[in-house]
């Protein structure tokens, strides 16, 4: 069964296109990563499927429900924590989470078994102020408030951004704990590496996904060689291996740099370039791509056929003047 279902939705602000032409399919209890950088869109097809916008062109449906027509209907089935921390916090945390119980007509008791294991965590600071929690602590109050009136469809909006590892690693271990009660959970993150915690995700890249699959089935099409790089000069390195004509792609990756070769140059080959322009401590090794390194690809990809398409529509639409 499907849960939320996007055809061709198009936002733009100005003349700025923050969704174009969106399309994809969420199924019933199924955890989808929307996963992309600052400014990708998320927050504004989060805001379109939770009824806080209109999109200028295209359809959505969550629950089989038109997100235009039947926005009251919507808004009692889904709970929405945005990216921002948006409770009161002049309010306690037990004040906050009354509150929106009391806003969808329901009580703590009527449906804590839903938030029994999060609410654990914060319940000794159930009298303290919502602005005085941590940044963790913060953000398991939010999906108590999200929660509390039991929706079928969960959005959460960039959830773990600034939260510590340990919150973070906590926070998830949530998610599947609620997805295990049939809800569908749709997640946004800028963290690449949370996409192996979803079941399908979409990378998406100005509005538009390159690509919507298993985090799996998207690395096992990665079909290149990859290269852990380092050297004695990591910036230098950097910039020494972008300028080499037998380096396909390079970038920094933690403390090492991810380098694909092109089939004219190999290992030995280039460390001995290396060594030429004064490198030492050189260290190659093949790797396994990561779902990082696929979209790094699929980038670059998006970026030459975005430069192709340019330059077919400046040679088409040329005039030559008549003589």
């Amino acid at each position: 069964m499907i849960s939320v279902s996007v055809h061709n939705i198009k936002k733009s602000y100005g003349k700025t296109v923050a969704l174009n032409e969106l399309s994809f399919d969420v199924e019933r209890g199924e955890l989808f990563g929307i996963i992309g950088p600052d400014g990708a869109g998320k927050s504004t097809l989060f805001r379109i499927l939770t009824t806080l916008l209109v999109a200028d062109e295209g359809n959505a449906f969550v629950d089989g429900f038109d997100v235009v027509k039947y926005y009251k209907e919507i808004r009692r089935r889904v709970g929405y924590m945005p990216g921002r921390f948006s409770l009161y916090q002049d309010l306690t945390v037990e004040e906050n989470l009354t509150f929106f119980a009391s806003v969808f007509g329901t009580t703590i008791r009527e449906n804590y078994h839903l938030i029994e294991d999060i609410y654990k965590q914060i319940e000794p600071f159930k009298d303290r102020r919502a602005g005085k929690l941590s940044g963790g602590m913060k953000q398991k109050l939010a999906l108590c408030c999200a929660l509390i009136h039991k929706p079928s469809v969960l959005f959460l909006d960039e959830p773990t951004t600034g939260v510590d590892p340990v919150s973070r690693k906590e926070f998830w271990q949530m998610l599947h704990r609620l997805q295990e009660q049939n809800i569908t959970i749709l997640v946004s993150t800028p963290y690449m590496d949370e996409a192996t915690l979803c079941n399908r995700i979409g990378l998406i890249r100005e509005g538009e996904f390159m690509t919507v699959d298993t985090p799996q089935s998207i690395v096992a099409k990665f079909d290149k060689q990859l290269y852990a790089a380092s050297s004695d000069n990591m910036s230098r390195l950097l910039y020494d291996l972008r300028r080499l004509p037998g380096v396909e792609s390079c970038y920094a990756f933690g403390g090492v740099h991810h380098v694909v070769l092109k089939p004219d140059l190999d290992v030995s080959a280039l460390e001995n370039l290396l060594c030429e322009t004064g490198h030492s401590e050189i260290d190659i090794n093949p790797i396994t791509a990561t779902v990082e390194d696929c979209f790094m690809a699929l980038n670059s990809d998006a970026d030459a056929y975005r430069n192709e398409t340019d330059s077919v529509r400046s040679r088409s639409f040329h005039i030559v003047p008549f003589t």
